[in-house]
């Protein structure tokens, strides 16, 4: 299993390609707070759920000065069709090596229908303008989770 990150740890940089095939660098959002989160697969049911609440609460979440960020392994292919069947509203970056995954410790051992597998760790980071990780959440349940988000980080409906 791979390391994880704890708050005070610097985001580790990358440059992903995005559902339109266009190339991402988290470097391009130094200066702003971003939410990076990491899930199993698009078009899952549980994956959806987790999307559609981002997409739902994204207007709060950008009205506090936060960007959101999604990966996965899918290819950008399957990206767009993610985003287009459920008008999501933020960028979905694809890393199908893992380089990404691994270097957040987002890919590892889970429990999964009470067996152990190795494989994506539902994830999310919340990295401030400096590039500083200031909440990482390890093994988030899809439902809920952005609820529980927002809470964590003070922003109202």
């Amino acid at each position: 299993m791979t390391e994880r990150l704890e708050a005070g740890a610097v985001a580790p940089d990358f440059t992903l390609t995005d559902q339109d095939g266009a190339s991402v660098s988290l470097k391009d959002y130094r200066g702003q707070k971003v939410v990076l989160y990491f899930y199993p697969e698009a078009m899952t049911v549980a994956c959806e759920k987790q999307a559609c609440d981002f997409r739902d609460s994204l207007n709060s979440l950008k009205s506090a000065g936060y960007t959101v960020l999604g990966v996965s392994r899918d290819e950008p292919e399957k990206l767009a069709r993610f985003r287009d069947k459920d008008s999501l509203n933020f960028e979905l970056l694809s890393d199908p090596d893992r380089s990404v995954h691994e270097a957040y410790g987002t890919w590892g051992e889970k429990n999964l229908y009470g067996k152990q597998v190795v494989g994506v760790i539902r994830s999310t980071f919340v990295i401030d303008e400096d590039g500083t990780v200031t909440l990482p959440l390890y093994g988030v349940k899809a439902t809920g989770h952005v609820a529980s988000l927002r809470k964590k980080l003070k922003i109202d409906a």
